[in-house]
């Protein structure tokens, strides 16, 4: 039996191992243009979008989300128009808002008009007739120009006034019934559980008034929350402010301390991050233990429900538990990580010092986060106010609404012509009311177009901004890293010049590696949509298939992430087309898969370690401090609704400092691995081939430079 040929080099499936080259002294200066359909497709895009805007610009009213809309679709509060002094919406009867119509057309049938403060007293029409202040005080919340001398019956019969007036509060500019609840569960409004309506000779009950405030709007519950969040955010923006400055100080002091003393640093951060998390654990089970035999404290969450004061759930021990059985997991997590990668942390440590002297020498690369943040900004302001101007882009819709039986019910009229028209001979009590924002016309049709191609833009934008930073600061350390002798081998301004050669010749492969990613997010915020709509199906296969879809679709977008990442460093080293940039990135990291794996995930381990050090040690500080267990500065907590909310957005805006500061590191690693990858297959240590890398991890790897002396 003929022997099969041995196969000369077991790794040629992923391309053949880079040759030496002694003209290469890192990243190439004689390149050209790539991918420029892409880069003219990304430009035709471009000038849809703002087209887009432009064209939403000129349609929308961003007033219609600000303002209250009366039942001529007038904005409550306008500065410059009449309404300017009345910027409170008042109902005539909101017991109509309980009216199911209310969750179809988001508008109560009923006269809505706008007022200067809220009925503070009850009243009914036909008893402030018989008084002439009573009269003057019922006449501001009618229609203009009633003439309050005529009789009850005959103003009521046109809709110029209430027929009773009711204690009404003002909440998110609505006039709504003064509502409140005694013991025993006893529902009032203003001190009383009935009221009289002369005019309909009947009794009203005040939990009517409840469940008819409940759907005049919605969102009610969600808009209280909001209120107080909102309210939380004025008293507390400042103090706000200054835990992000603490975080930026702590993130740069300890980039500083890396710098200097990385391998001392990386140990004292992985000590740091376990005693932080063991706190975390330790204070959840004193609190767990506090609750034990408190009444109430053995209620659990399902039990609770949706709460909108959300100190509720930190009075139950359940919630406590949660915490601790999180905060367990991750911290056994980490030290298991710890224990099976320890043999690893030492060229990862090496690879981290290597990163701090890099950064050291290209200082400016620290600051370029700062531009990325800036241009991300600008592409989510642009975003976020088309969006706002597309769903605000359309005309006032008018309806039919009556009380009695009419054929007419609910179509469309206009006002100006609607009591000439046969609709008030046939229906006397119907009234032409503004019921909602919509049209008919071209534009009104492809609206969810443009909104959907505003998203997919915006998507494609981002990306593009994340891809511009990764390539300019690739350029910069792969300078770094192929200079023999450093510094003085390095190139002068040498993110300045990546940036430019991104810019100038690369644009066509960042908006192709952009457009692939937006294209797989565009289709996971679909699979989101969807999921939405199917909650309250009944098919499981249809559900099972969903969540296939969303999971694949969620790898996919890691895969892409990851590979558009190494294929952009590519990019910026030898200044190929994205696709043949991406094949090598892949093929040579292929070639060295158990590195991979192991090594570079090992450093972003590290990394991530340190970001979490820093957000908890802001976080703990600002849990001290806004729940006022700091007794030096206690008189100083501001009073909140809910101390978590500036908590929360000091741990995350800390994070996102902490992610941009460690960005760079993350990128300046990454590169190196790459670069040091290459290295090992270009040379072998000889005096004509000596390795690019330095001592530290020339010794971790067992290899020299022969005879050569390279500078660490």
């Amino acid at each position: 039996m003929q022997m099969e040929p041995e196969e000369k080099n077991p790794e040629s499936k992923y391309g053949e191992p880079r040759k030496f080259d002694p003209t290469f002294k890192g990243p190439i200066y004689n390149r050209g243009c790539t991918d420029i359909l892409c880069c003219i497709l990304f430009i035709l895009a471009l000038l849809g979008y703002f087209a887009v805007g432009i064209l939403a610009w000129s349609q929308g009213d961003p007033r219609k989300v600000i303002y209250p809309t009366d039942s001529k679709g007038q904005f409550c509060g306008q500065v410059g128009s009449p309404l300017e002094k009345k910027p409170l919406l008042f109902y005539f009867n909101i017991l109509k808002c309980a009216s199911p119509l209310v969750l179809l057309e988001f508008q109560c049938p009923t006269t809505q008009i706008c007022v200067e403060r809220c009925p503070n007293k009850f009243m009914t029409l036909v008893k402030a007739l018989l008084k002439e202040d009573d009269r003057e005080y019922y006449k501001q919340f009618c229609k203009e120009g009633v003439d309050m001398t005529k009789r009850a019956p005959e103003i009521l019969k046109d809709g110029l006034c209430p027929s009773i007036l009711t204690p009404s509060k003002n909440f998110t500019r609505r006039c709504l019934p003064a509502l409140e609840t005694l013991k025993g569960g006893v529902v009032v409004v203003g001190n009383k559980t009935t009221f009289r309506d002369d005019y309909a000779e009947k009794n009203i009950n005040a939990t009517d008034f409840l469940e008819a405030s409940k759907k005049s709007n919605v969102v009610v519950e969600a808009r209280a929350v909001a209120m107080r969040i909102f309210e939380d955010y004025t008293q507390s923006w400042h103090w706000i402010l200054l835990g992000l400055v603490i975080a930026m100080l702590v993130s740069l002091i300890f980039i500083l301390l890396l710098r200097c003393l990385a391998g001392v640093m990386v140990w004292v951060m992985i000590i740091m991050v376990v005693i932080v998390i063991g706190y975390g654990i330790f204070h959840c089970y004193m609190q767990y233990a506090s609750l034990k035999g408190q009444a109430g404290s053995d209620v659990t969450i399902k039990d609770l429900g949706l709460q909108t004061d959300f100190s509720v759930y930190l009075q139950i021990r359940q919630t406590w538990l949660a915490f601790m059985i999180i905060l367990c997991i991750v911290e056994v997590v980490i030290i298991l990580l710890l224990i099976f990668l320890r043999k690893r942390l030492l060229i990862a440590i090496a690879l981290i010092k290597e990163a701090s002297k890099a950064i050291g020498h290209v200082m400016s690369s620290l600051f370029y986060p700062l531009l990325t943040f800036a241009l991300l900004s600008l592409v989510i302001a642009y975003w976020a106010i088309t969006a706002v101007f597309l769903s605000t882009s359309s005309d006032p819709v008018y309806k039919v609404f009556n009380t009695t039986e009419c054929m007419y019910s609910r179509d469309t009229c206009e006002p100006e012509t609607f009591n000439s028209s046969n609709i008030t001979a046939e229906c006397p009590d119907a009234e032409c009311l503004f019921a909602f924002y919509g049209g008919e016309t071209l534009y009104h049709k492809y609206l969810i177009l443009f909104q959907f191609y505003n998203v997919f833009l915006f998507f494609w934008c981002a990306n593009f901004v994340t891809a511009l930073g990764q390539v300019t600061l690739a350029g910069a350390f792969a300078s770094y890293y192929w200079a023999f002798k450093k510094p003085e081998d390095i190139p002068a301004f040498p993110v300045f010049n990546s940036l430019g050669r991104a810019l100038r010749y690369h644009t066509g492969s960042l908006a192709f590696g952009s457009l692939i990613l937006a294209i797989v997010q565009i289709i996971r915020v679909l699979l989101e949509y969807l999921d939405q709509k199917l909650k309250g199906a009944q098919n499981k296969c249809a559900k099972f298939l969903l969540s296939c879809l969303k999971c694949c679709f969620w790898c996919l977008e890691k895969f892409i992430k990851f590979l558009n990442r190494n294929a952009y460093i590519m990019v910026a080293i030898y200044g190929k087309n994205f696709c043949t940039s991406a094949k090598d990135a892949f093929f040579l990291l292929m070639r060295n898969i158990v590195r991979v794996a192991v090594l570079d995930k090992v450093t972003d381990f590290l990394l991530f370690l340190g970001k979490l050090l820093i957000v908890g040690i802001v976080g703990i500080c600002s849990f001290f401090f806004f729940t006022g267990k700091i007794k030096i500065v206690e008189d100083a907590t501001p009073t909140l609704n809910y101390y978590w909310v500036p908590i929360l957005t000091v741990v995350f805006g800390a994070y996102l400092i902490a992610h941009g500061f460690f960005s760079v590191y993350a990128m300046c690693v990454d590169t190196l691995f790459l670069c040091f990858l290459e290295d090992l297959e270009r040379n072998d240590g000889t005096a004509d081939r000596p390795y690019f890398m330095p001592e530290s991890l020339l010794s971790i790897l067992k290899k020299s430079n022969e005879g050569v002396k390279t500078v660490d």
